[in-house]
């Protein structure tokens, strides 16, 4: 299949370009019991997720009750699956698959320009455990593009493991080059750097006591710089107010390399070091914390540098968050072989598309992601839009 070209995201994200991906996706069952189309399938397991549905129950009611509608773009030949088949289907699903087919559709949609924030985290499936008391949940690591506010790709981390292992796995799948990576402490890895560098793309790293060596000299560096007046002022600050409550975040950068020695000379093009400094008052009483990163980025401003390290929560509040509460994942009982993997990449499709489209209406403009599912089931019209159909 060609690859097509990056386009604005509200302009070619149609059921045609969906059903394009999804057939890309190899068919686990035999041929005898392919009754129903797996790209038929997947588009309207979307489709039901957009508008509400929250497990293959859901999908079956929705599907039943649009048949008509959904007949005008899908093949259906033997009608809509029940939920036992589409809870088959999912679990028999090689992920990889389906997350290739996402990866390459978000690849095709989305353009990522030079210096984006790339923010890598994990997120686990509440309940999707097989026997209560095992501890085997599903945990998802996904990585979020603050500027395209979009999610690029996803992959679970393995049983008895955790991000550590599954962070180089997504990376080596992702296309970052020029980006610039920003992940949690856990992820503060000398392989997970090297990855980053290799991927032609540039990291910034938090640094805490798990990695206490580098952590006691980052902070003793620091230390040492702030007793000089003249870089004892931020290098960069900025205040907000709202909600009752005040920040200040203050940073300070400095150049370093691996002439610097130990331990610095063991993390590849280490090219700098950051402190943010972040001052919270809530009801009078003030709070101080300090934050510590590293970073492959040359030249790169404390004012860009503040930036990207608060792009990163982006992915608690743009994409967990949202996950959360619009579409109650960790309600959310799907569990069997691969079915909750599966169902994940379905929601993160559809938190992309939910996110490219406003609700067309001014006074519904600023609608959260969970309205929005609701006005998709009520409106023909405006769910067209989310699919990219003109209505």
């Amino acid at each position: 299949m060609t690859k097509k070209k990056p386009a604005a995201v509200d302009e070619d994200m149609t059921t045609a370009c969906l059903l394009e991906y999804f057939a890309t996706v190899p068919d686990p069952r035999i041929e005898r019991s392919q009754l129903h189309p797996l790209a038929s399938v997947l588009v309207l397991s979307l489709c039901a997720v957009i508008c509400g549905a929250n497990s293959f129950v859901g999908i079956e009611c929705f599907g039943k009750a649009r048949e008509p509608w959904l007949r005008t773009f899908l093949d259906l030949p033997n009608g809509i699956p029940s939920h036992d088949t589409l809870g088959r289907i999912f679990a028999m699903l090689d992920p990889g698959g389906l997350e290739g087919a996402f990866r390459e559709w978000v690849a095709a949609i989305a353009t990522l320009t030079k210096g984006e924030v790339v923010a890598i985290d994990g997120k686990t499936l509440r309940r999707s455990f097989q026997n209560a008391g095992s501890g085997a949940f599903v945990h998802m690591v996904s990585a979020w593009a603050a500027g395209n506010q979009m999610v690029l790709g996803q992959v679970k981390t393995e049983e008895k493991s955790n991000e550590i292992t599954a962070i180089p796995r997504l990376l080596e799948l992702l296309q970052l080059h020029g980006c610039l990576v920003t992940i949690d402490a856990m992820g503060c890895q000398k392989e997970i750097a090297q990855k980053i560098v290799e991927s032609k793309a540039d990291y910034l790293l938090a640094v805490k006591d798990n990695q206490p060596k580098l952590a006691s000299a980052v902070t003793a560096v620091f230390e040492e710089a702030l007793r000089d007046r003249d870089f004892s002022e931020p290098h960069h600050q900025t205040e907000n107010k709202g909600h009752g409550r005040t920040e200040v975040r203050r940073c300070w950068t400095l150049a370093i390399d691996a002439e610097c020695g130990a331990p610095f000379d063991k993390w590849p093009m280490l090219r700098g070091i950051v402190r943010v400094e972040a001052e919270r008052t809530v009801a009078g009483k003030t709070s101080i914390e300090q934050r510590y990163y590293i970073t492959s980025r040359k030249k790169l401003s404390a004012k860009a540098i503040l930036a990207a390290s608060r792009s990163h929560w982006g992915i608690e509040n743009q994409l967990h968050w949202v996950l959360d509460v619009g579409f109650r994942e960790d309600d959310c009982r799907v569990r069997v072989g691969n079915a909750a993997e599966n169902f994940a990449v379905i929601r993160h499709i559809a938190v992309n598309l939910l996110k490219s489209v406003k609700a067309g209406v001014k006074k519904h403009a600023t609608l959260g992601i969970y309205n929005k599912r609701l006005l998709a089931a009520w409106d023909d019209s405006y769910l067209l839009r989310i699919l990219g159909v003109p209505s």
